[in-house]
């Protein structure tokens, strides 16, 4: 027989790493809210006939966030056979909440009391028979990143399947009970129906969702209203905060009667917490943090690597080796350019960094499993709204380390439609993999390898979300209150090797598949373009390069850029095929220079090397610029398909594209402009007068007060 499981629990109670421990899936696990904002299927491990529904971490089936709508409208219209409730053992209290709804609903239940050998580190005991019994479902102890009691989890969802119905065995205050019932048998709907306790509930907290659907009666809703009045009356308070304080007190009278804890106060992470959180040290932690994590990526560990692929793989073994075969077998110049300055000087351009990918998202993979990016999440939620955001925008953020793309459909889980499209708007700032290669290219080729260019990327990045998330709030289109966020951090812990391994492994295998799809296809292409004129005349990659068809389109486009310090027609180019992936606009660069991307400024001697022949084209502050610039540029067209998605509107995305673009130019024209003025580069001029413009118009628009009746910088967008 073939039984659906539905996977419920809180935010962090390891539903996502017991769905994959159950499937063999590979879902992406972290330490925050909304990371599924999606209901995800899988089906178990041999067993064929068993299938496994993961839903979005909530705290309750009240219709407050979007997570809670999803998870809730699959398990009252979907109707799976059994529910995996997931419980978090080392923090069982605040988990039942959500226990006692699912309970009610009147489907089966197992208890996965997860985390359990935490519980056992601690030296606490609980009571699994006498929690069984207080529940009245199965307990099973769990630990979803150990393996531990899997087996035993699943055979228990099968038995539980063959009951297809259950009644809650817990009661609340006997006068709650009694209006309860009277709901119940006042209203024909609820009779014989086996979710009436879990209707009338509803119908006494006068929920949003069920009131909008649910169908009275002739006088029915009067008697309602009149038995739900009268219990309001009694307690002096409204029927919804009656029934969350019933619910505490039923919990807190089983957690007092199954759970013994051997040690009571702070926990060892609540220690930790109290320096990590801190109100003064939590952001210079934080920026250590960080700092060190691209200091180990882009300066040492990881260059130790790219040096080696770009170099020795790359630089000598792939292209000598490959050249003596062509020329052995007698191709002709042309195939012969194509193959190994264009194919593989192109892609291997790409692939060259992947070692410092690997090590960064190693660090990061690290960071998330012990429960340290959830800290940051914490933290700057704290510093978002003093500035009127929601730190709930900073969850889709982290996710976009990654990939913009996910971090994109992330914002799903904010329920307040202007937070949602603002966060969308700014979320491909971040510096995701697929920028790395840039930065990591710019550092070399200006800065001389200097371990701070990284890092000042990475919180340049940040800043520009603050100060655009502040511009935005101020007009109508995104003013209001931010979203309410709420978060509970989990316990620090060991990271699983298994975890950051599998984690690390899919950031990089998708950077290899981009670099062998889309930038292999897009590299031919820019190596076509770069070989041949208008009258399609073959040039070599020794003659001047300029008068091709790239040259040409890239020449005509650079005057565009020249206000911004990069106005020469090779990295026009390179940045107009950054759109396809950002990772191409290395690849584009290398196949122009003819070399790839040795990142040893020591190292540099070939005219025809990527780095030295890129080096000399700009100024360090004009490299710079061209850093800032493809940071908050329109993001690569994956990312601008997720965002004509998730906006749902041409209008929004067109927005979302034309504001990026302006944002990116305008910060990378103060930058140099001011920037050379500042250096004695340049000397006073009309676009320094436009750049001081620019930057006090973005002064005014940071720093204005708001008052919405009298908005003057509302786009005309409309609301659909």
């Amino acid at each position: 027989m073939k039984i659906n499981i539905a996977l419920a629990g809180n935010p962090n109670s390891g539903k996502t790493t017991m769905f994959n421990a159950l499937t063999g899936s590979a879902q992406y696990v972290g330490n925050w809210p909304g990371v599924t904002v999606e209901k995800k299927e899988g089906t178990v491990k041999g067993d064929k006939d068993t299938n496994i529904i993961d839903l979005p971490g909530i705290y309750s089936l009240s219709p407050y966030t979007l997570e809670e709508v999803v998870s809730r409208d699959y398990l009252l219209t979907e109707k799976p056979d059994v529910i995996i409730d997931m419980v978090d053992a080392s923090n069982i209290e605040r988990n039942l909440y959500l226990t006692t709804q699912v309970l009610e609903l009147g489907i089966p239940v197992v208890i996965a009391l997860n985390m359990i050998d935490v519980v056992r580190k601690r030296g606490d005991v609980i009571d699994i028979k006498k929690l069984e019994k207080r529940l009245g479902c199965k307990v099973v102890e769990t630990s979803a990143l150990k393996g531990i009691g899997l087996k035993e989890l699943i055979e228990e969802c099968k038995k539980a399947a063959d009951i297809k119905e259950s009644k809650p065995v817990h009661n609340f205050n006997s006068d709650v009970e009694a209006a309860l019932s009277e709901i119940e048998s006042s209203v024909s709907s609820l009779q014989d129906n086996p979710n009436a306790r879990w209707f009338a509930i509803k119908l006494l907290e006068q929920d949003i969702k069920v009131m909008e659907t649910f169908q009275y009666g002739p006088g029915e809703k009067e008697k309602v209203d009149i038995i739900r009045e009268r219990l309001e009356k009694a307690h002096d308070d409204d029927g919804e905060s009656i029934i969350t304080n019933e619910r505490y007190l039923f919990i807190g009278d089983v957690v007092s009667d199954t759970v013994k804890k051997k040690h009571v106060g702070m926990t060892t992470s609540d220690k930790i917490d109290r320096i990590v959180t801190n109100r003064f040290l939590a952001l210079p932690i934080f920026a250590a943090v960080m700092f060190l994590v691209y200091y180990v990526s882009i300066s040492t560990i990881g260059t130790w690597g790219t040096d080696w692929v770009n170099d020795v793989l790359f630089g000598e073994i792939v292209p000598d080796n490959l050249n003596a075969f062509l020329e052995g077998i007698g191709t002709s110049e042309m195939v012969q350019s194509l193959i190994v300055d264009g194919i593989v000087g192109g892609v291997g351009a790409v692939l060259g960094f992947l070692p410092q990918i690997i090590v960064l998202f190693l660090c990061l993979s690290i960071l998330e499993d012990i429960g340290y990016m959830a800290r940051i999440a914490f933290i700057m939620d704290r510093i978002f709204r003093k500035f009127g955001l929601s730190g709930k925008s900073f969850i889709p953020i982290l996710i976009g380390t990654g990939c913009s793309v996910p971090g994109i459909i992330g914002t799903r889980t904010i329920e307040n439609d202007k937070d949602r499209r603002m966060t969308i708007i700014v979320t491909s700032f971040m510096p995701c993999s697929a920028k790395i290669p840039i930065i990591a290219l710019i550092t070399a080729a200006f800065f001389d390898g200097k371990f701070w260019v990284a890092p000042l990327a990475y919180f340049t990045a940040i800043l520009g979300i603050i100060v655009s998330g502040i511009i935005l709030k101020k007009t109508s289109l995104f003013a209001g209150d931010p979203a309410p966020f709420v978060m509970e951090l989990p316990q620090y812990h060991a990271p699983s090797p298994k975890n950051v391994i599998r984690h690390t492994y899919d950031r990089a295998k998708a950077f290899v598949v981009k670099a062998g799809t889309i930038i292999l296809a897009a590299t031919v292409v820019i190596w076509f373009l770069m070989s041949f004129t208008p009258s399609f005349e073959y040039i070599s990659f020794e003659d001047d390069s300029s008068g091709s068809l790239l040259g040409i389109i890239g020449s005509a486009i650079a005057p565009l850029f020249a206000p911004l310090g990069f106005g020469k027609w090779e990295p026009t180019v390179a940045t107009f095929t950054g759109l396809i992936a950002k990772e191409q606009l290395v690849s584009t660069l290398s196949v122009i220079t003819g070399g790839a991307a040795d990142l040893d400024p020591d190292a540099v001697s070939e005219a025809g090397d990527l780095l030295s022949t890129f080096g000399g084209m700009l100024t360090a502050l004009g490299g710079f610029s061209f850093l800032i610039f493809n940071l908050f540029n329109t993001p690569c067209f994956a990312a601008i398909g997720a965002i004509r998605r998730e906006m749902d509107s041409p209008k929004w995305t067109f927005f979302a594209i034309a504001y990026q673009l302006v944002f990116s130019y305008a910060v990378s024209l103060v930058i140099f402009q001011i920037g050379s003025l500042i250096l004695g580069q340049a000397t006073f001029g009309l676009w320094s007068v436009i750049a001081i413009i620019v930057a006090i118009c973005m002064l005014f628009l940071l720093f204005r007060s708001y008052n919405p009746g009298k908005d003057k910088f509302k786009p005309a967008i409309a609301n659909n």
